[in-house]
């Protein structure tokens, strides 16, 4: 069922981590008493132990990590800066008042980084947990006086996304923002249907949720928020934990949760998917996707949902988190919805990630290009995978991707008479580092795969050291912008060797290696080295720029490493000496072209660049308007144009047209409920594509029927 809710529209910051973005506050340094009121917020203080996990934070941050920075005021200001951001980054609850009377703070922040004085920054944290609760108090005192105060026929309009806006002046302007903020909610409700009462009942909950959650503050939540403002002005994959979220996190998996397989990171007040295990139980229902934020979390068991806006990221995974074969349910804003109070609500089985679900597999297509048929393998990797169990416990059977990859291309050659190969590496987020090592080995005959540069500037190589190759042909391998990490390093050696071409659309960028480092209190995942392939260049920031481009629905600007603020740049070392198997420069222009030729007169990319150009003009709407006749006006023309997509769709399937709206959706939730999920059969024309470019190279060079070493290159890297 969809239900549309509070829509405000958050930017996606820089931390990957426990970020903690919407809670309270008062006076600096004022305690408020519990004994008031048992949902009041009490001003937390810091202990000795985090005052001596600050001062060792200060120094591995300034001695092992990658990045080369001091504690001066310059950075002091960052954090600072940083620090708000996180608290209230859409800035509803402190005022230009409350920024004056934190001055005297940012002066002293330098020295009390260093120094392991906490003061600081749990005199703002209070503040902030104070005015929150103020907010929530407004809130409610409105929504009690009933929803007929509201006047929905203005002219009135509200900013969706106010990260970039300035401090309301005062606690007035800050009722009249508020005062939008719940007219904008009420509408959100009564666009879908749902009556003035229930729309009080459900706001009053969430409030009341998110009073609660600031009232039940500890001195741990308030050090773990500013430590991880201090650590993300290093890099956004340096992050604080706890100790209690050090034993509920396997940090060195990007914050993978058990459960139901999704990669989490905060984004502003709203917890935001990154992406999905491959095989996890999220991916196999299908209806969780990467940019989906969540609103709201309810066990089997509950009546009513947990509103989870504002919550630290820890916190929203421990709802998630539950029993195997139990059934949790998301209420997501979906990346795609045509506005920001389109929420979605998805039920999801706990399961283990299951490693048969994750194995590479393969398939032939033919294609009948002018009198001619060509046959074309595909192979799909979903992540790069070892068995680790089985293998230490010796099992020559063990799975890993390279192993089962070396038994499909056998089959493929011997037994399929492939004229090419597509590798597809869409949506891979990356896995066992040696996987993609061994994985590339199979492509070509010797030589170096990967560099990793440590802060020192020692730079290890990885090499193939297995002479011969499994698949001599020609290749494509597809990408988009969830492969990240080891899809990137096999992409990229896969580029630079000649051996293929790179089809689809820029990548991730994930190029740095992290470590865990046990600290008094809690742990520290630090940054300690940086990729960078054969030729020179890092998978840094840049990720790996495909040879022909495939436009994507994904938006670059929230999701990948260079839409995170203060990720490590770009950069290059010398290249190591490494074949180059074949020179694509001769052809690669009558490539494009081609391919050009067919998207134009191709109905399924036409179709996907309307959707395309679809969200991206909705990412471009700032405001919205709070009168309820042009905000259903505007709704509906939306959602006439997302049916219209549909139904163009369906038609070049040969499927009926959906009647309504209403009628789509439901669709998409009886697709869902039979475990069908969105596996994006629509694209299946991006892998043909993939085939039809492998045969425009044959056409046009018959040598690539076997690709031989053409020379080696050893120059520098441009």
């Amino acid at each position: 069922m969809k239900t549309r809710n509070m829509p405000v529209a958050f930017r996606a910051r820089s931390i990957a981590f426990g970020l903690l973005v919407s809670l309270p506050l008062a006076g600096i340094g004022t305690s408020v008493s519990a004994n008031v009121d048992q949902n009041a917020y009490e001003s937390v203080a810091p202990t000795i132990e985090q005052a001596r996990a600050n001062i060792l934070i200060s120094r591995q941050l300034q001695f092992t990590h990658f990045r080369d920075q001091a504690i001066n005021d310059d950075l002091a200001n960052e954090v600072f800066d940083d620090y708000l951001d996180y608290l209230d980054g859409q800035r509803v609850y402190l005022t230009q008042e409350d920024i004056r009377d934190f001055q005297p703070l940012r002066q002293e922040m330098a020295s009390a980084l260093r120094t392991g004085q906490l003061q600081p920054g749990f005199e703002i944290y209070n503040r902030v947990q104070n005015r929150i609760m103020e907010r929530m108090d407004y809130a409610l005192g409105l929504l009690e006086d009933g929803l007929g105060q509201f006047d929905f026929e203005s002219d009135d309009e509200i900013l969706l996304d106010r990260s970039e806006a300035d401090w309301e002046p005062d606690q007035a302007a800050l009722d009249r923002l508020w005062n939008k903020r719940i007219r904008n909610a009420v509408l959100g409700q009564r666009l879908n249907g749902t009556d003035d009462d229930e729309i009080i009942e459900v706001l009053t909950r969430r409030y009341e949720s998110q009073r609660k959650r600031v009232s039940q503050m500890r001195s741990e939540d308030a050090f773990q928020a500013y430590m991880n403002a201090f650590t993300g002005t290093w890099d956004p994959h340096t992050n604080y934990f706890s100790p209690r979220n050090s034993e509920n996190f396997n940090i060195n998996m990007s914050l993978s949760l058990e459960g139901i397989g999704a990669v989490l990171q905060s984004d502003n007040e709203y917890t935001k998917v990154v992406r999905l295990v491959p095989g996890g139980p999220a991916s196999r229902q299908g209806q969780l996707g990467p940019a989906d934020r969540i609103v709201s979390v309810k066990q089997e068991d509950e009546e009513e949902p947990t509103n989870v806006i504002g919550w630290r990221l820890d916190e929203v995974v421990d709802l998630i988190r539950g029993p195997r074969g139990s059934v949790v349910t998301l209420e997501v804003v979906p990346a795609n919805a045509s506005d920001e109070t389109v929420t979605r609500s998805i039920d999801i089985k706990r399961d283990k990630v299951k490693l048969e679900e994750q194995s590479a597999r393969s398939e032939v297509i033919e294609l009948d290009r002018n009198g001619q048929t060509y046959r074309i393998g595909v192979i799909d990797i979903p992540t790069f995978y070892a068995d680790f169990q089985a293998m230490q416990q010796g099992d020559p059977d063990y799975k890993s991707t390279t192993r089962d990859v070396r038994k499909l291309l056998e089959k493929l050659r011997e037994e399929q008479n492939v004229d090419g190969l597509v590798v597809d590496l869409r949506n891979n987020g990356g896995g066992a580092l040696h996987e993609a090592n061994d994985l590339v080995g199979l492509f070509i005959d010797q030589g170096p795969t990967v560099q990793i540069r440590s802060p020192d500037n020692q730079v290890q190589v990885l090499s193939d050291e297995d002479p011969g190759i499994a698949w001599d042909g020609p290749m494509v391998v597809l990408v988009n912008r969830m492969s990240a990490s080891a899809s990137e390093i096999f992409a990229g050696a896969i580029q630079d060797y000649g051996r293929g071409l790179v089809v689809g659309s820029q990548t991730f960028g994930k190029g740095t290696v992290q470590a865990v480092r046990s600290l008094n209190h809690g742990q520290l995942k630090i940054t300690q080295s940086k990729f960078y392939r054969v030729s020179g260049g890092s998978t840094q920031h840049r990720g790996v720029i495909p040879d022909i481009e495939i436009p994507s629905r994904v938006d670059n600007t929230r999701i990948g490493e260079d839409a995170l603020e203060r990720a490590l740049p770009w950069d290059q070392i010398d290249a190591v000496p490494h074949a180059r198997y074949f020179d694509f420069s001769g052809m690669i222009d009558e490539l494009r072209d081609r391919h050009a030729e067919r998207f134009d007169e191709s109905p399924e990319f036409r179709l996907l660049q309307q959707e395309i150009d679809f969200l991206t003009e909705q990412r471009k709407t700032t405001m919205v308007s709070l009168n309820e006749d042009e905000r259903r006006n505007y709704q509906q023309q939306l959602e006439h144009r997302q049916l219209t997509i549909a139904n163009a769709r369906r038609e070049l399937r040969g499927e009926e047209p959906f009647e309504s709206f209403e009628a789509m959706e439901d669709h998409e939730e009886q697709q869902a409920a039979e475990a069908h999920g969105n596996e994006d059969d629509e694209l299946d024309f991006i892998v043909r594509e993939g085939g039809h470019i492998m045969a425009d190279m044959l056409e046009l060079d018959r040598r690539m029927a076997t690709i031989l070493p053409a020379g080696t290159v050893t120059a520098k890297a441009e």
